[in-house]
């Protein structure tokens, strides 16, 4: 049975973007080696809207009690859940932008970090209900930050896969981008050189 792989892109910047690099290498080795089924979501091009307390109101009321608007707005939520539970690996292409993930992101996860869904409440505290499932994050960053105090996207997103119970975590950065063309040349074929890697473990 094939490997099924959910890629989400988040870069504002379309083919442009080093992430979507990245993550377009990712999906030719994937092809080229077969076994990987492979579904994309591109979390700008299909942006969510910043969650609000309309749509938090409308995961909070029983199904059967939801008005229709209320519907429509859990429907969202619930789709993605449910696109994100029937794959085995969650593959995150993700820019740095300001130090942090893109927002467009951070809506995506505002919708399946849900309690009572990819997570509960416990006496001993919050227990991840995704367990069995990979993340791989591809990481572009236009200086470099990996390993210093700067860097305080790689733990929110390794703290937010935990919760869901995604603790097997590998990253790959690709950094210094906009250090120069052979710093860029050189993180870059790094970052392939292990995407491929990750690949050939899928």
């Amino acid at each position: 049975m094939a490997t099924r792989t959910l890629l989400v892109t988040s870069s504002v910047l379309g083919e442009n973007g080093q992430s979507n690099a990245l993550a377009n290498h990712f999906q030719q080795q994937v092809a080229a080696r077969g076994g990987v089924e492979v579904s994309h979501r591109d979390v700008v091009a299909n942006a969510l809207p910043h969650l609000d307390i309309e749509e938090l109101g409308a995961w909070q009321t029983p199904a059967d009690e939801r008005s229709d608007a209320q519907k429509a707005l859990a429907a969202r939520s619930d789709e993605l859940l449910a696109e994100l539970r029937s794959h085995d690996v969650l593959v995150l292409a993700v820019p740095m932008y300001n130090l942090g993930i893109p927002s467009q992101l951070k809506a995506w996860f505002d919708r399946v970090l849900r309690a009572g869904e990819t997570f509960r409440y416990t006496e001993t505290g919050p227990q991840g209900l995704l367990e069995g499932k990979r993340a791989i994050i591809l990481a572009a960053r236009g200086g470099q930050y990996a390993g210093t105090e700067f860097d305080s996207q790689t733990p929110h997103l390794k703290t937010m896969l935990g919760l869901m119970g995604i603790s097997d975590v590998d990253v790959v950065f690709a950094e210094g981008l906009n250090m120069g063309d052979a710093q860029r040349d050189s993180a870059l074929k790094e970052a392939f050189q292990a995407i491929d890697q990750l690949v050939d473990g899928l």
